[in-house]
């Protein structure tokens, strides 16, 4: 596991003006990664690093001239590939160039404005898992059909997931568009094909897998640190009713493969340091993990203290200049199986990974009005209606809707790590 160090020093100050806004979601502490039409870069205040021109001005030697080159592309598979050890190097060579009292005047001629620059996904992503471990969205959810019984009874004995489809994700920005699919009404004898009705988005996090294993390879939990290369916010959009119809017997497929938005920067496992916590304490009567899914190092280190939010700004709202409504917020060290877990688990059956391989956490949810993180749970399927600033009512999303998502940590007296935002349009459906 990652440590602190140097790097994480809170009084450490970027020659970058605008790192050293305590809103800033990219101080020097963070060092977000990214991939721009341009190649690679590294996040720093309002501006980014560009490998291609630090490698060429000579800025980097050494592993982290390695990890740089890696990085430098477009995708960040080949750096990921590499493992912890150049992830480290390059993160500390970063810090050296962008802070104050490094080669400033080496170092600005690298610099591009974030403002304007053409995001790209971070990875070419082969694989992608969506997982389910948040018990209370789990719980949230699950009560809508089973009032009495909400989770399934292998809930709490095993990380659920399900395989996504990768050649749908996007990079945030992209217009989404309504899916068309097949639903059924309580009261009709047949399905009908059509446009959505109910689309919904989920709130979660994301993480990028770095070097790969071999097939029939698992990954032993107290490992899986090594096996992490960082994360980004991910909305999982779902169409409801598609959903609804079609999930027995095999589980998600059209209600959830048109659509995933990524927000563009990575932020490594080394940035979040400050910010591990002890994994969620299982209350009282609930099962203890299985041997492989359990470890002392998990329980002290596998929580991450991660505040994150999703909001909507309607077209009206847009129109009229208004910020994005939050709608949820949620804390990710809330959730009921760690990432590590996740990962040990995935690979615990013999199934191998690859550099980049995205593994979605599952929607972030809290337990109360105000912290859920899909209209699923806001509108409670749908029987409940609420409003925005401008009065446009809602149970789920319409075309036009902007869902807007972020993520930050803070109060570790470590200063501010953020993760951007994840952000699209929803368009209308097509045919």
């Amino acid at each position: 596991m990652a440590e602190l160090n140097g790097t994480h020093d809170p009084g450490l100050k970027s020659f970058v003006a605008a790192a050293n806004d305590g809103d800033c979601d990219f101080p020097i502490q963070n060092l977000a990664l990214g991939i721009t039409s341009d190649g690679g870069g590294i996040a720093i205040g309002d501006q980014i690093l560009h490998l291609k021109a630090a490698l060429g001005a000579g800025l980097f030697g050494g592993m982290a001239k390695e990890a740089a080159a890696a990085a430098a592309g477009y995708s960040l598979n080949p750096l990921m590939a590499l493992g912890p050890d150049h992830w480290s190097a390059l993160r500390a060579r970063a810090s050296e160039l962008l802070r104050s009292g490094g080669p400033e005047a080496e170092v600005r001629p690298a610099l591009m404005p974030m403002a304007g620059a053409q995001m790209q996904l971070p990875a070419a992503i082969g694989d992608y898992t969506d997982f389910f471990a948040s018990i209370n969205h789990a719980t949230n959810a699950g009560k809508l059909m089973r009032p009495d019984n909400p989770l399934m009874p292998n809930y709490k004995h095993v990380p659920i997931a399900y395989h996504g489809r990768a050649s749908s994700i996007r990079v945030s920005g992209t217009p989404v568009m309504r899916p068309n699919g097949q639903t059924k009404a309580a009261d009709a004898d047949a399905p009908t094909f059509g446009a959505c009705k109910r689309l919904d988005y989920e709130l979660e996090l994301a993480f990028y897998t770095g070097p790969g294993t071999e097939l029939g390879e698992p990954i032993k939990l107290d490992d899986t640190p090594d096996h992490i290369f960082g994360l980004s916010i991910l909305n999982d959009w779902s169409a409801r009713d598609i959903q609804g119809w079609e999930y027995q017997p095999l589980g998600p497929f059209l209600g959830k493969n048109f659509a995933s938005t990524m927000s563009p920067w990575v932020v490594t496992m080394d940035a979040l340091v400050p910010y591990r916590s002890r994994a969620l304490k299982r209350p009282d009567g609930d099962p203890e993990p299985l041997p492989y899914l359990t470890s002392e190092e998990n329980e002290k280190w596998g929580g991450l203290d991660i505040k994150m939010s999703v909001a909507i700004a309607s077209a009206e709202m847009r129109s009229l200049g208004a910020d994005p409504h939050i709608i949820g917020t949620a804390n990710f060290k809330d959730m009921y199986w760690t990432i590590f877990q996740m990962l040990a688990h995935h690979t615990s059956g013999g199934c191998d990974i690859r550099p980049g391989d995205l593994m979605g956490s599952g929607t972030a949810s809290g337990t109360k009005p105000g912290t859920y993180g899909s209209l699923q749970e806001v509108s409670q399927a749908g029987r409940e209606t609420f409003e925005l600033p401008t009065g446009e009512i809602r149970t789920f999303l319409e075309d036009g809707d902007e869902v807007v998502m972020t993520a930050y940590c803070n109060g570790s007296g470590y200063g501010r790590i953020g993760f951007g935002e994840c952000r699209a349009v929803i368009e209308a459906a097509k045919g």
